[in-house]
């Protein structure tokens, strides 16, 4: 092929049985458990990849855009979401494979284009958890867990206890990420009933407001571009769900359980950011919980004594945390196995066990989540950094929806988006959006992303790209593609 991928020929000339054999093998040992998880799975883990964001993150958009500005861009950022979930349920069920974002890219938009999609997704799986655990940290030093202070000793315990359960394997990994995951969204209910008895809508607007701010108001206390600003915050009740598609190749029945998952799962994040937004600020004003690490806590207690309630929340935060942890190693893991397999990146890193997990793609990133963690101990950078890619991402799955749907109307769609096009166009105008609002929140993560991402391109423009390996389900997905344009055309 042009673009240097390794190929072979549905024909058989000599040696091609040799060849065969040899894809066979290498594929072998790179092979993932299937039908590991069923709808029920897949939904916890697409639950548990947020449900951290619900505990604190969120907050921060009030000092950007107020009540009114954090609550537009939620609904704005719910709406970019939900239109993406659809669009990749249809795209996960043409294509169920671990490679997600990637598979589907690859085949719209060329080897460039998957690429830079599963590069985008690498970063958000790699230095969110790096994040998460600096968080998990705090929690344990003000739970006073242990005796232990937050530190590299704890960041090194939640990397080797949680990696070791995914070493252990798939079915388990997501049976223990939708126990925890459980009791963090039956707290956030507990949370929400006894935030209400507090509720007072006059606080929801008490933030002072900038009057030089164009459109400012108590309701949009920073103006009209505070809601741009509140856009990543908005983002952190529902960031992550759009990695349902990375179980793929280890789902029951994919085609129909993929999209199920992802529907349900996102219909479980919207309510839950309802309620949980609504009663955090009502319970105790807007100002009170903009800074707050542990937002919640602050709500239901404020600068009184902890209460049996608010304590069993603090404890509770920390099972959220532990949850969104454990399943973004999951996610990280699958999209650098498929990114591997096919040849973007090292081929051996895309080695499985045993028990069929990808254990370099799981103990290399890990490593370098925990150096960052060690390292930096700034999880909000790492965080706005994660957002950088995960809005590119965004926008590119967004448009290979789009560019399947306009070149390739005859492709088998088990499931068809509501909406279409119309849809996925929603999320790619809303996704290039938050894009540039990365930019008004955190220059120098967006810079630092950019930074990483030059670097892996080049790699893969100057070396990888030339080394593709044609029998990775997903490069076969799209030479089927190209063989099909070239029938036509002949």
């Amino acid at each position: 092929m042009a673009d240097g991928t390794e190929t072979r020929t549905a024909s058989s000339p000599p040696g091609e049985s040799g060849a065969a054999a040899e894809a066979d093998a290498y594929l072998e040992r790179r092979s993932l458990r299937r039908g590991s998880a069923g709808w029920l799975l897949l939904t916890g883990l697409g639950v548990a990849y947020v449900v951290s964001g619900d505990f604190s993150g969120w907050n921060l958009g009030l000092a950007e855009g107020g009540f009114g500005g954090l609550a537009i861009a939620t609904v704005l950022m719910g709406a970019m979401y939900a239109c993406l979930v659809f669009a990749l349920a249809e795209l996960s069920a043409i294509l169920p494979t671990a490679g997600g974002g990637y598979g589907f890219a690859r085949r719209a938009l060329g080897t460039w284009g998957g690429f830079l999609t599963g590069t985008a997704i690498l970063i958000e799986y790699i230095l969110a958890p790096a994040a998460i655990c600096i968080f998990i940290g705090d929690y344990v030093a003000s739970l006073g867990l242990f005796g232990l202070e937050s530190g590299w000793p704890v960041y090194l315990a939640c990397f080797v206890v949680f990696i070791g359960i995914h070493l252990w394997g798939v079915g388990e990994a997501l049976r223990f990420s939708l126990v925890v995951t459980a009791i963090a969204v039956a707290a956030l209910l507990v949370f929400a009933l006894g935030a209400i008895t507090e509720f007072d809508a006059g606080g929801l607007n008490d933030i002072p407001v900038d009057g030089g701010a164009l459109g400012s108001s108590s309701w949009l206390p920073f103006g009209l571009l505070g809601i741009w600003a509140a856009f990543p915050f908005g983002m952190w009740f529902f960031l992550g769900v759009e990695g349902v598609p990375l179980a793929a190749e280890e789902a029951k029945d994919p085609v129909r359980s993929m999209p199920r998952a992802l529907a349900i799962s996102m219909g479980v994040l919207a309510l839950l950011a309802l309620i949980t937004f609504l009663t955090a600020t009502g319970a105790r004003g807007s100002a009170a919980v903009q800074d707050a690490g542990n937002p919640l806590v602050v709500a239901l207690q404020g600068d009184g004594e902890p209460t049996a309630l608010s304590r069993f929340v603090n404890y509770a935060g920390l099972a959220g945390l532990v949850a969104s942890f454990f399943s973004l190693i999951y996610a990280g893991s699958r999209q650098l196995f498929a990114l591997s397999r096919a040849g973007y990146l090292p081929r051996f890193l895309s080695l499985t066990s045993g028990r069929k997990a990808p254990y370099l793609g799981l103990l290399i990133p890990g490593a370098i989540g925990f150096a960052l963690a060690a390292g930096s101990g700034n999880g909000g950078r790492m965080l706005n950094i994660a957002v950088f890619g995960a809005t590119i991402s965004y926008a590119l799955m967004a448009l290979s929806h789009i560019v399947l749907r306009r070149r390739e109307p005859e492709l088998p769609r088990p499931y068809r988006t509501p909406g279409g096009i119309a849809t996925s166009s929603v999320a790619l105008a809303l996704s290039l959006s938050a894009l540039v609002a990365t930019f008004l929140v955190d220059k120098e993560a967006a810079f630092i992303a950019l930074a990483v991402y030059a670097v892996a391109g080049a790699y893969f423009g100057f070396y990888s790209r030339h080394r593709l390996v044609a029998s990775a389900p997903e490069e076969e997905f799209a030479a089927l593609a190209a063989a099909e344009a070239e029938l036509e055309r002949d």
